[in-house]
């Protein structure tokens, strides 16, 4: 607070006075850059793995847009970790059931009693699984890199929708939070004798106790939530007034464009033809 008499000019800056989970810049440049920057890089890499399918073209992405810029943002250890989780179940199941079920393979790898391996099928599979982690480092990297509050605050700065940005914030932050819940849940359980180790049926049977608390947790937080929401004038029509929002520049404004009418390019010359199959 200024001192009496002393210009308001004077006076301390507003950023000073903010919480620490606002207007506090990221480790690296890659996280400092505006969340809607990363969002249309997160995006257009996603949309161009499926648009030039193949191998190298999701190969090139997945170096150039997610793994070149996690290094230089110190995540690549934990982006590797986290998109090969959430891409595994669907990467094991693509692979068996195109390698093993792929319609008109004649180049036979191997033979599994009635079940055959073709060479098409396992090219075919191997080009899903580029498609797949290009997808899913791309998002990881967005959401390894974003703070939900930047993302909302900078949505809502831009004139969208306070409910929308809401809704893009609860999707960003449902997941960790319903692990950390989990977590919490199950050595709960454990302290009051629940055994959640052993053989798969009874790892099932310790599932029933921990599922319902994560569910019936997630509902009550979510009417607490809407509460505070309500409380706190959420729902009054109008804009509301920032204090903070994240830095933009003119560079990241011309980068977002240029991303988006390559991204455009590109879709209308594998439609036309023009740009033949990649390998």
């Amino acid at each position: 607070m200024a001192r009496s008499g002393q210009p308001i000019s004077e006076a301390a800056p507003l950023s000073g006075r903010l919480p620490t989970f606002l207007g506090n810049p990221g480790p690296s440049a890659f996280h400092r850059l505006n969340p809607l920057t990363k969002l249309v890089l997160a995006t257009v890499t996603a949309v161009a793995a499926v648009v030039l399918g193949g191998i190298v073209g999701p190969a090139v992405l997945l170096l150039i847009a997610v793994a070149i810029p996690a290094a230089g943002a110190g995540v690549l250890g934990r982006l590797l970790r986290t998109s090969l989780l959430l891409s595994l179940p669907i990467a094991i199941s693509a692979l068996l059931v195109n390698l093993f079920f792929f319609p008109g393979g004649r180049d036979v790898l191997f033979q599994i009693g009635p079940i055959t391996a073709t060479r098409e099928g396992l090219v075919f599979a191997l080009e899903i699984l580029a498609r797949i982690l290009a997808i899913s480092g791309g998002i990881t990297l967005f959401y390894l890199t974003t703070s939900p509050q930047a993302l909302v605050t900078d949505l809502e700065r831009r004139g969208v929708s306070p409910r929308l940005a809401f809704v893009a914030s609860a999707s960003v932050q449902t997941v960790p939070a319903m692990v950390e819940r989990a977590s919490t849940i199950v050595a709960a359980q454990r302290a009051r004798g629940l055994d959640t180790e052993g053989g798969v049926v009874r790892r099932l049977r310790g599932l029933v106790p921990i599922v319902a608390p994560v569910i019936m947790g997630s509902i009550a937080e979510v009417e607490e939530r809407s509460m505070a929401l309500e409380a706190r004038g959420f729902t009054r029509p109008g804009r509301r007034t920032l204090l903070w929002a994240p830095a933009d520049t003119p560079v990241q404004r011309l980068a977002r464009w240029l991303l988006i009418f390559c991204l455009a390019g590109l879709i209308v010359a594998r439609s036309a033809g023009v740009l033949g199959p990649l390998p």
